[in-house]
């Protein structure tokens, strides 16, 4: 009979991984499609990212759900709590990538309503590709198991951070060089901060990887921290690491008095 229900219960914990991952699938054509909606005249897009957040939001009740009845059924312990502890956690990055993605088609489709022909600009496109590839490789990530590519994710995500100040800078001075653009720059500016919040979700998934590979909780603890306990080497606590990056910060402003955006 223990036998019985171990399988049943590892059977249940496969469904749940695979439906998380299926979800995961569906999150990155979201994103792709919202921004190539953009880049594109294809309303057609649009309509496809608001259906597939239907699917996503399905899938996240499904999931979560099944994640409750696994540990109140059977109280795993040990890997397969961090297991399903883990994909609790990116459950909710993964369905807020979603939201984003939904948000940036609504964006798109105010752009194209309003008949604006502005191209948008490098760094979105760069944005754009980064985070779907952060998303991609977070899942990757998780389904190998593989703490070192999670560390990878955590360290692109201050690339993204930059390409959105780029981005934010070159929007402003769109606005600047002729007023009239400033009502579909702030939707622009909204598409851009959308995409700085998908990469940190990224980030987010990447990191409960570390955490289900390796025990670790390298959360709010910097990128040089995730890649030590990536390795396996021993980390430092959240609360040192942050008061690490504060006297680092306060290092940084006195080199450099006046920093730019």
């Amino acid at each position: 009979m223990l036998e019985h229900t171990n399988k049943q219960f590892h059977t249940h914990l496969e469904t749940t991984r695979s439906l998380f991952l299926q979800m995961g699938g569906i999150v990155e054509a979201m994103v792709r499609d919202a921004m190539q909606a953009l880049f594109s005249a294809d309303p057609s897009l649009i309509e496809a990212v608001r259906e597939r957040e239907k699917q996503v939001n399905a899938l996240e009740v499904d999931i979560d759900e099944r994640i409750t009845q696994l540990i109140a059924r059977h109280q795993p312990t040990a890997v397969d709590l961090r297991l399903l502890l883990s994909i609790s956690k990116m459950l909710t990055d993964l369905e807020r990538c979603g939201d984003e993605a939904e948000r940036i088609a609504k964006m798109v489709r105010r752009l194209r309503e309003a008949d604006q022909r502005y191209e948008p600009n490098i760094e979105l496109r760069h944005m754009s590709n980064s985070v779907s590839d952060m998303i991609h490789a977070a899942l990757d990530a998780f389904a190998r198991r593989d703490a070192l590519h999670a560390a990878e994710i955590v360290r692109r995500d201050k690339e993204v951070d930059r390409e959105w100040k780029g981005a934010l800078r070159h929007i402003i001075t769109y606005m600047i060089e002729d007023p009239r653009n400033i009502s579909h720059s702030i939707d622009l500016i909204f598409i851009a901060r959308a995409l700085e919040r998908i990469g940190d979700h990224a980030k987010n998934m990447a990191e409960r990887v570390i955490y289900l590979v390796h025990g670790d909780d390298v959360r709010h603890t910097g990128v040089k921290n995730a890649e030590r306990a990536a390795r396996g080497e021993p980390v430092i606590d959240a609360w040192t690491a942050h008061q690490a990056r504060l006297a680092q910060a306060e290092s940084e402003d006195a080199e450099d008095p006046d920093p730019k955006l």
